[in-house]
């Protein structure tokens, strides 16, 4: 599988190196390549009541401009908070199953809730993320297991609860999907 990741706007090409390797170590045997272009933060995704951008349109824009990269998967990385209607934030979207996802930093750093900065946790919430986007992409559903990276984050303790793998039961369908990309 090739998946390619996205940056739009200005993101850390640390935290995206991170990203891509822990992709290519998660979907073993997958080919993973940040792209050179940056995808400006397409404002008119921008909702001012909230003070955020829409997911799904931010995805639909990734969708539209994804068959250029000639990938199996598209991995959007953005610093902007992202919302769906019905919740207060989302950490990510995907279609499911599908090729491309969207992973968003913002909530990710410690720094958004008031506590110091401490990069190596930024890059643990934001590689289980991109994991996690990526299962949907391959059509997996939120699991119950709350360590398994499929668990859906309604908070971030959520996040940092859960390991940056799959589990027993999600890994056999993780390796199905790999075998059929």
């Amino acid at each position: 599988m090739k998946i390619v990741i996205l940056r739009i706007g200005p993101i850390d090409i640390d935290v995206v190196g991170n990203i891509q390797s822990t992709l290519c170590k998660v979907f073993y045997g997958s080919n993973c390549a940040i792209i050179e272009d940056v995808m400006p933060i397409p404002l008119d995704t921008y909702n001012a009541i909230r003070h955020q951008y829409h997911s799904s349109s931010v995805l639909a824009k990734i969708h539209d401009c994804s068959k250029k990269f000639g990938s199996d998967r598209v991995l959007g990385v953005t610093d902007v908070d992202l919302y769906v209607p019905h919740l207060n934030f989302v950490f990510g979207e995907a279609q499911c199953p599908g090729r491309n996802a969207i992973i968003s930093l913002c909530r990710l750093k410690p720094e958004f809730y008031g506590q110091s900065a401490n990069k190596e946790l930024f890059i643990e919430r934001s590689m289980k993320e991109a994991v996690h986007e990526i299962g949907h992409t391959l059509g997996l559903r939120h699991c119950h297991n709350q360590a398994c990276v499929m668990f859906f984050s309604n908070s971030i303790l959520d996040t940092d609860q859960k390991r940056p793998t799959f589990c027993e039961k999600c890994y056999p369908l993780v390796i199905k999907c790999l075998e059929g990309v």
